[in-house]
């Protein structure tokens, strides 16, 4: 008898001991548990830690509530400007309500990833080449709102949308590069000209105060012989005011009408002992 009554304790003690191996589940702490009951969802959905179930009755699924970093496969499109570009992406997102991922969606994984490509396409066809190169912000927060409408429904939630890169066709490349070279040519013949418009001004202001002073030209003039003879050139080209040739072809001809006057001689002969020392000095 009570043999009978040690083997029974000892069957019952197995069969509880197989019981609880058979129901008891562990969450871990970024998991969350979804009970379904003879198929059908039941309770509130299970927290980490200890956790048990019924047997051949209950089945839990565990679903990982950490953020899912998906890259996106580089989408192939035509811009609204008509720019053929290839465009990838990733997407940062995770689950809110498991119980919604494991019912509403089959793989929620899968759908997102699909819906981002879908999206992706849709984005380009909507924006033009500049937009996609300089304004990424606005383009990224429209393809978060593009993914994340249909999410909702599925438990999930779109944390972030990068565009990683843009690639251009060879041809665009060399197009822009030859866009950016002429824009800087043309900054470039800007500032030349203004540069030049600034020192026409000063020149003008420098003739009217010559025109004033007619020494201040001949000082000129000596100053520019001065500093081309500096140089140590073999050959100076020496410029002449037209006035001074004009003011000697005039005291000729003066000097043939009037022969007898001695003062017009005096002086072209003064005139011409300038210019001869002038020329010495140059050649000094």
């Amino acid at each position: 008898m009570l043999e009978e009554l040690v083997a029974a304790v000892v069957a019952a003690g197995a069969a509880g001991l197989v019981y609880l191996t058979a129901a008891a589940r562990v969450v871990k702490q970024y998991e969350r548990g979804v009970v379904f009951r003879l198929g059908r969802l039941h309770g509130d959905v299970r927290r980490p830690g200890f956790t048990v179930i019924v047997p051949a009755v209950d089945r839990m699924r565990k679903v990982n509530m950490q953020i899912v970093t998906m890259p996106v496969p580089a989408q192939e499109g035509i811009t609204r400007d008509n720019v053929t570009v290839r465009v990838d992406a990733v997407v940062y997102f995770k689950v809110v309500d498991p119980g919604a991922a494991v019912v509403n969606v089959e793989d929620y994984r899968f759908a997102v990833s699909q819906m981002a490509q879908t999206s992706l396409r849709s984005i380009i066809g909507k924006s033009e080449l500049d937009d996609l190169l300089s304004n990424r912000e606005k383009l990224n927060q429209g393809l978060e709102l593009m993914i994340d409408s249909p999410a909702v429904e599925w438990g999930v939630t779109i944390d972030r949308v990068e565009i990683k890169d843009v690639s251009l066709p060879d041809t665009m490349k060399r197009s822009m590069a030859r866009q950016a070279e002429a824009d800087r040519e043309r900054r470039a013949r800007l500032i030349n000209a203004d540069a030049e418009y600034q020192a026409s001004k000063k020149l003008a202001q420098a003739a009217h105060q010559m025109a004033d002073t007619p020494s201040a030209l001949q000082l000129r003039l000596l100053q520019t012989v001065m500093a081309v003879a500096a140089e140590k050139n073999s050959t100076l080209v020496l410029p002449i005011p037209v006035e001074l040739l004009r003011f000697l072809e005039r005291g000729r001809e003066e000097g043939r009408q009037t022969p007898a006057d001695d003062k017009a001689d005096d002086d072209v002969d003064k005139t011409e002992r300038a210019m001869e020392d002038l020329r010495r000095a140059v050649e000094r």
